[in-house]
């Protein structure tokens, strides 16, 4: 039987999906429609296989996880207005991973993304979700600031991350959705702790 997929009380209009490789035009037009994303952090507009990259990428090797999902929010026309990719029990048992979540650019300023992330997260925390973890790109000030009122904290920084045409740094962030302490969180990925290469 199927997952459930994650509401949209508060956007009614939007329908969520699970994107799968038959869907890489659908993705790959949104991407191309709303490239502000890629511009910032690649530095050059999404690739022709940007969509294709996305549905296959898996964790690198030797981390351990439980499933990817790739999640489409569509509207009354079929066409995304927000994607997300998420990945369960990474590197330890509970620990979520964000690892793309994007929302039309024609919603920046609106609650489109507040909304839709806080219905992501209660989705997750229902399935099992302790912890959800991301990486923000040190610079893109919209993404840094949209984390940090989410609840985010900063665990770790790490430098020389290739992304596109752009040599980045990443600030490694981190929510605890149960009360749990950030030590509690280190203690299960180490990888995570301050000055970990």
């Amino acid at each position: 039987m199927p997952m459930p997929l994650p509401s949209t009380a508060t956007l009614p209009h939007v329908r969520v999906l699970e994107l799968q490789e038959g869907d890489e035009a659908l993705l790959q037009r949104f991407y191309e429609r709303n490239p502000l994303y890629f511009e910032e952090v690649n530095g050059e507009p999404p690739r022709p296989d940007e969509a294709r990259e996305e549905i296959r990428d898996l964790p690198p090797e030797g981390w351990s996880f439980t499933a990817k999902r790739l999640l489409g929010y569509a509207d009354e026309s079929g066409e995304l207005v927000a994607m997300a990719s998420l990945v369960s029990d990474l590197m330890a048992p509970r620990v979520w991973l964000v690892g793309l979540f994007i929302v039309a650019t024609s919603l920046h300023g609106s609650p489109a993304a507040r909304e839709i992330y806080a219905e992501l997260e209660h989705w997750m925390q229902r399935r099992g979700a302790a912890w959800v973890r991301l990486g923000v790109v040190v610079g893109n000030q919209r993404a840094e600031r949209f984390w940090e009122r989410q609840g985010f904290a900063e665990v770790r920084r790490r430098d020389g991350i290739t992304m596109g045409q752009r040599l980045n740094a990443l600030r490694v962030m981190v929510k605890p959705l149960d009360g749990g302490r950030i030590a509690d969180y280190l203690e299960l990925v180490p990888r995570d702790r301050p000055g970990q290469a």
